[in-house]
């Protein structure tokens, strides 16, 4: 679908879960959100040299070893979360839930004990949990879910990817209500030393000193892992937000770089709008990818100014929660969300002379509409549209 709209009757984020670098649960997020201070903590073995330590939003230990590996147990908490949340603001499942899983590496952690010297240990049915499919089935097990299920992978896009692919199952009607769950936890000191020696990610000082999306002296990100769960649904319940429309592109240019035009980028923001049936002027929000790096702060930027018209506020949850990577943007949506129901963007604070029109720490939310963009590697641009509850 890439360059199109996704018109349907609108979507509402009706329950929500969430396992973060600050720890397990909704509440512990939004606490943590709401401090102004980063979920990173100073990691063992997480230096560029592997002999030195280095700063990471790691998702703690507190998962219920029943439920297999860390990550099949963060999964299953955020789905079971967001199931019972929606439960108890009064929505009631269909006969057709579908599923959406937005992931990209999986549990590398339990594939490097796989591949290892230990592998040999496993038992003969202990490789099925490496399976893409694994975890989605425990979540259908557990629910009884029995509409569809798919698994999405758009880079650091994929939340809002699955998030546009539950518009299109309503759209088709092939659900009543839809489960999506975002998780990365593949954050091991190899994979963030990758990053850090490609100049993205920055290891060697806390998250806030590295990381200042549209500031002076930003560096890059540091990385961070999460699970977070939805449940949509088309008005039942008491819901957070309301998802107005979005739409998803490619930039066919580069694996890791920005095309520096930034044409697709915009293009996509003016598809979002279009399908949302709203303007420009009428976004209140910019829920930012905001990764830090210097050519995501300039197409950014950019896209401000030729489609906004530097008008709406703007923040970036990553110097707080970390680039959590496939769940980077469910972050962030589920951030926004909750700030329209709690009238507060947790925003973190400025640290450096910033853009005119960044905020600076938690900021009163207001009714307005916020536009929600996620960039993935390899030129997946994606943006979703929020709006109160009705």
């Amino acid at each position: 679908m890439a360059g199109t709209g996704l018109s349907i009757d609108l979507m509402t984020i009706t329950g929500i879960g969430a396992v973060t670098g600050y720890g397990w649960g909704r509440e512990t997020f939004w606490e943590g959100v709401m401090s102004g201070k980063s979920a990173a903590r100073f990691e063992p073995g997480y230096g560029l040299d592997p002999a030195t330590g280095g700063w990471a939003a790691l998702v703690p230990e507190g998962g219920d070893p029943a439920h297999g590996t860390r990550y099949g147990q963060a999964v299953l908490a955020a789905v079971g979360e967001a199931f019972a949340d929606a439960r108890a603001r009064g929505w009631e499942p269909g006969s057709r839930v579908g599923l959406v899983h937005a992931a990209v590496l999986g549990d590398v952690r339990h594939w490097r004990d796989f591949s290892g010297p230990g592998g040999a240990e496993f038992r003969g049915r202990d490789f099925l949990r490496l399976l893409p499919s694994t975890p989605a089935s425990v979540v259908t097990q557990a629910f009884g879910f029995t509409g569809p299920v798919i698994g999405v992978s758009a880079a650091c896009s994929s939340a809002n990817v699955a998030i546009l692919q539950a518009k299109l199952w309503f759209a088709a009607d092939l659900v009543d209500d839809v489960v999506c769950v975002a998780s990365d936890l593949s954050a091991t000191p190899e994979l963030v030393r990758q990053f850090a020696k490609l100049g993205a990610a920055v290891v060697d000082v806390e998250s806030l000193q590295g990381c200042r999306p549209f500031q002076e002296g930003s560096r890059g990100f540091s990385v961070g892992e999460a699970a977070v769960g939805f449940v949509l649904s088309r008005g039942s319940g008491r819901p957070y937000a309301t998802v107005l429309g979005g739409a998803m592109n490619s930039e066919a240019h580069h694996v890791v770089s920005v095309e520096p035009s930034h044409e697709r980028i915009i293009d996509c923001a003016r598809r979002a709008l279009a399908d949302a049936g709203v303007g420009a002027a009428e976004i209140d929000f910019f829920n930012a990818h905001g990764t830090g790096t210097a050519q995501c702060d300039r197409a950014e930027r950019d896209l401000l100014t030729r489609v906004f018209a530097d008008r709406p506020a703007v923040y970036s949850m990553k110097p707080l929660a970390g680039h959590c990577q496939s769940a980077s943007g469910a972050v962030e949506l589920a951030a926004a969300a909750l700030g329209y129901e709690r009238g507060v963007i947790a925003a973190p604070p400025a640290v450096a002379p910033a853009h005119p029109r960044l905020l600076n720490g938690p900021s009163p939310a207001g009714p307005g509409l916020t536009a929600k963009l996620s960039l993935g590697m390899g030129g997946n641009n994606s943006m979703v549209i929020l709006g109160p509850a009705a």
